[in-house]
């Protein structure tokens, strides 16, 4: 491909676009979408995305889902699929850290707040989400799982519980920075969770090796990792190798 592609380019011959197949962490679905528009744009790819709870996503990849790209929400499944000999270890990137926010449209968001909380609580699934992970994590430091016995409302992944709060069906939960800057959610509903109370947010992509088009994935990969100014803007920190 890299010599056919400019060759065809010099011949003044048509080259047919590529149609990639991305799956995402559902905290980076809407961010990934503006990265996208900006991709296409340039190169004329098309890109197809599959958002959802990185565990639930590494499960389907596992199974044989035809995916190029994997974008996690941590740094664990991307590994263990290079490690599977299912993703190409050079193309392993941290591309984004994640912040983990507590969201509460009714009243304060605090320290003290969420600390004597006792209501119905909004979190991911820490099973299959690294959002839920760091949210159940952040809640044994607190030393509140006790109290909240019955009361957290499990989203599958980051987004539902986005939804579940947005909705009404919880009134406060624990959710990403990116999905409350994305909504327009005014900073005195939320408090960030100081990141020495959970474990690490760093999020990974990788290029599968089923991919039909690693080219392009790599090269998509790469359009990413030099957006760091829409990522800050989008309530992300910055991986320090950037």
């Amino acid at each position: 491909m890299r010599i056919l592609l400019p060759l065809l380019l010099l011949l003044g011959l048509p080259v047919q676009a590529a149609t990639l197949k991305v799956a995402v962490a559902a905290n980076f679905k809407s961010t990934l979408e503006q990265v996208v528009a900006a991709w296409e744009a340039q190169t004329g790819n098309r890109v197809q995305i599959s958002a959802g709870a990185t565990g639930a996503l590494y499960t389907k990849i596992l199974h044989g889902a035809p995916y190029d790209l994997f974008l996690a929400a941590d740094d664990l499944r991307p590994a263990q699929l290079v490690a599977q000999g299912l993703a190409s270890e050079e193309t392993l990137s941290d591309y984004a850290v994640g912040v983990l926010a507590f969201w509460n449209p009714g009243g304060l968001a605090d320290e003290t707040t969420l600390t004597h909380w006792s209501s119905r609580l909004a979190m991911a699934n820490p099973r299959t989400a690294p959002y839920g992970a760091a949210a159940e994590q952040a809640a044994q430091h607190l030393d509140i799982l006790s109290k909240l016995k019955g009361k957290v409302v499990r989203g599958n992944n980051i987004l539902h519980t986005f939804q579940y709060v947005q909705s009404g069906n919880a009134p406060a939960g624990l959710v990403s920075l990116a999905q409350l800057k994305a909504a327009g959610i005014p900073p005195q509903q939320y408090w960030l969770i100081p990141p020495q109370w959970h474990g690490s947010l760093t999020q990974q992509g990788v290029v599968l090796n089923r991919s039909a088009h690693p080219e392009e994935a790599g090269a998509l990969l790469e359009f990413l990792l030099a957006q760091n100014e829409l990522l800050s803007q989008a309530g992300y920190n910055i991986p320090d190798d950037h």
